[in-house]
């Protein structure tokens, strides 16, 4: 089916182009989203009568979009989900958790405008948010255990370097149990010597 472009749409064309698309794609999104208009001899006409209409529209919504984009653009949204040791989602973080998360914090966004692949494991992850067909802005999704783990993260270390220092002060941890038994062992072994030696050591630290 050939179609008008209204807008420019990514990897199709710019506004005012006709181009050739599948019947469903043109019926299901670009049709019923007023991104395109079937491209007879009457929608022809009636483009290139509105055409410095469309033209100015869309140049305002840029710039609104742009605007947004500046305040967006390099924030960074804390998501809280449960995950294994090993920093698998017990589930993912969809379009939807990121548009809902971004809007929660004061920024409007649509999970139509997210772009990305569910994500399944704790972590940064970057994300594309598409505010006009010309404007994109770029955000980060801090996907945690908790509040705490999220500002780990947020720091610089990943989930293997946190699990590995928590590894390493549980295993100083057990270490110094040990020694405190060991200390502890010697003390008694102290105790256990025959009158005669203590009272010999005794004299011995008296004279030293």
């Amino acid at each position: 089916m050939d179609v008008i472009l209204l807008e420019r749409v990514a990897k199709l064309g710019q506004m005012g182009e006709i181009v050739k698309v599948k019947e469903g794609f043109a019926r299901n999104f670009l049709l019923p989203q007023g991104k395109a208009m079937r491209a007879n001899e009457a929608n022809k006409a009636r483009f290139e009568e509105q055409k410095a209409q469309l033209e100015a529209r869309n140049l305002e919504t840029k710039k609104e979009a742009e605007a947004f984009g500046e305040k967006l653009d390099g924030q960074q949204f804390i998501v809280i989900r449960s995950a294994s040791d090993s920093g698998a989602l017990y589930g993912s973080v969809t379009t939807r958790d990121a548009a809902d998360v971004i809007t929660a914090e004061g920024f409007s966004v649509d999970r139509k405008q997210v772009q990305l692949s569910p994500i399944k494991e704790l972590g940064l992850h970057r994300v594309t948010i598409v505010l006009h067909p010309e404007v994109e802005a770029t955000v980060e999704l801090n996907v945690a255990r908790s509040p705490e783990e999220a500002e780990l993260q947020a720091s610089g270390k990943s989930i293997q370097e946190l699990a590995a220092e928590e590894e390493a002060a549980a295993e100083f941890e057990i270490q110094g149990l040990f020694d405190e038994i060991g200390a502890a062992g010697r003390d008694d072994d102290d105790d256990d010597r025959p009158r005669e030696q203590q009272d010999d050591a005794d004299t011995q630290d008296e004279q030293s």
